[in-house]
């Protein structure tokens, strides 16, 4: 990536060898459309009974790939696979396990082009949206990595107890607890599977992933990073499959140790009940749903409370769990900012997202396409209005794809759509008497993942004191609410957005895949 550090907030003005770089993976990669894919089971390619075509949201034309499906059989292999890999997983030494995971970053880094390229079509994302996914896998990688070197994989030496007659040394150890299910969601589905499967590996624990069956192909090919830095057979598996089905059996599966989930709240807390309902608890890391505000003071910056809202609310299309969803602002300035957003929001180009010039492309699913024309009906119902979009594109060249417009809609605040999480390009506003009052709606969601907010600096401060979200931006042009990056920002939420209170990427991450040891030793 040259000299370039391409983060979520460098990414607006990246140098022209990365677009050609980029365009040049592109078109080698559209030439390799439709092959097979396999499990990647113990290291070996797996297939199956099933298979899946999967065709790209850009043009349902395009195939992608047909992809092998697990099943319980494909389950148990792979469980068994890391039950067997464990042991001599978990006895390499932390140094050696460091090394090699670092290999794999610098793979990812090899890579990421290609992978990137293989994600826009997946996905539907812009380029530069995809090429960051990839870029933040390999920086995961590192990071996890970091932190086990900073604590010295986490073996602490403690006092020797007060005694006159022996010597009792006394240590803290930190120890993984053996074969790690990640399920991975279908919009990020490189980062949020490589970011928990690299941190369960860099502890000593064995994977098997689940990727998102929409999104089968990114998981696909981390395996292939990974196994092609010379992790050994067994520690990482990746299965294709259901929720209902593979998700399921690896949530019930009497082998798994320990679940780090990414996706909706029901889900999660489904898995996380399961977890504390065995016969002894395990641990679950859930990563849930999210329905972020932005309050929007008269004291703002417009220009760039527009800017970071635009970002937040229809990069990748809405479809992050980071999204900005809510706009509260002070009546005082609300057409001002009601005709700047819309005004951009024009302004937006949507079309194929490996095109340079289009920043908006499909949503990724069929399912997510025909929510958009309910909520945009909805969203026409009960005092709401559509300011601008609310619609889904059918003519070329959008025909064979599932693009919606940009949509912004101001709603009483009595409208059911403020408490969706609809997880599309639509973002509602509503006109506050108060900070205050802006303050208590944001705060009243079930969610706490992000929030964002634009005034002068007295007033950010209170937005600090009492916001109840997580992950927190003020004045930020880049994102109201979006663009956290592993070693600047760490991600995770509060409430229903996340059951564990710790962030991904933070100090406090890496020991959720570790349990301690106390240990003395009478000599």
């Amino acid at each position: 990536m040259s000299d370039f550090k391409l983060t979520y907030s460098t990414m607006f003005n990246p140098p022209a060898e990365l677009h050609q770089q980029f365009e040049r993976a592109m078109a080698v990669l559209k030439h390799d459309l439709g092959r097979d894919y396999g499990l990647f089971i113990d290291g070996k390619n797996v297939v199956s009974l099933n298979k899946i075509e999967k065709r790209s949201p850009i043009d349902q034309y395009w195939l992608l790939g047909r992809f092998h499906m697990a099943g319980e059989s494909e389950v148990d292999a792979a469980m068994a696979a890391a039950c067997k890999a464990f042991a001599g997983w978990r006895a390499t030494a932390w140094q050696v396990r460091v090394e090699r995971l670092r290999k794999v970053a610098r793979l990812i880094e090899d890579r990421v082009y290609r992978i990137a390229a293989a994600v826009s079509l997946e996905t539907g994302k812009n380029r530069m949206e995809a090429l960051g996914e990839v870029q933040e896998t390999a920086v995961f990688f590192d990071h996890y990595c970091d932190l086990m070197e900073q604590n010295q994989g986490f073996d602490q030496v403690l006092p020797n107890d007060p005694l006159d007659d022996f010597t009792s040394t006394n240590r803290s150890v930190l120890k993984p607890y053996g074969a790690w299910v990640v399920i991975a969601p279908y919009n990020f589905p490189f980062a949020l599977a490589g970011g928990p499967s690299a941190a369960a590996l860099v502890a000593g624990n064995t994977v098997v992933l689940k990727g998102a069956s929409e999104t089968p192909w990114a998981g696909r090919l981390l395996a292939e990073c990974i196994h092609d830095a010379g992790i050994p057979d067994g520690v990482f598996n990746y299965l294709n499959g259901s929720g209902s089905v593979v998700g399921q059996a690896l949530v019930d599966h009497p082998q798994t140790a320990g679940i780090t989930f990414t996706g909706s709240y029901d889900v999660g807390m489904h898995i996380a009940r399961a977890q504390l309902d065995k016969p002894y608890p395990k641990p679950c890391i859930a990563e849930m749903g999210g329905k972020n505000a932005v309050i929007v003071s008269r004291h703002a910056d417009l220009d760039r409370a527009a800017l970071g809202i635009i970002r937040s609310a229809f990069g990748m299309q809405g479809q992050k769990c980071s999204a900005l969803s809510r706009i509260y602002v002070e009546k005082q300035v609300a057409e001002r900012l009601i005709a700047l957003l819309t005004e951009k929001i024009h302004a937006i180009k949507i079309g194929d997202p490996a095109v340079e010039s289009n920043w908006m492309g499909p949503v990724v699913t069929r399912k997510a396409y025909e929510n958009f024309a309910t909520y945009s009906t909805q969203l026409q119902q009960q005092g709401a209005r559509l300011i601008t979009g609310g619609e889904q594109l059918k003519s070329e060249p959008y025909v064979a794809g599932f693009y919606c417009t940009p949509t912004l809609a101001e709603a009483p605040l009595s409208h059911p759509l403020w408490t969706v999480e609809m997880f599309l390009p639509i973002v509602m506003l509503a006109r506050v008497d108060s900070l205050d009052q802006a303050m208590q709606l944001t705060n009243a969601s079930q969610y706490g993942l992000t929030a964002g907010f634009y005034g002068n600096d007295e007033e950010t401060g209170w937005f600090f004191d009492n916001v109840e979200a997580g992950v927190t931006y003020a004045n930020r042009p880049q994102g109201a609410t979006t663009g956290a990056w592993p070693g600047y920002q760490p991600f995770g939420g509060w409430k229903g957005s996340g059951n564990t209170g710790k962030a991904i990427a933070s100090f406090y991450y890496l020991p959720q895949y570790l349990r301690e040891q106390s240990q003395t030793r009478v000599e």
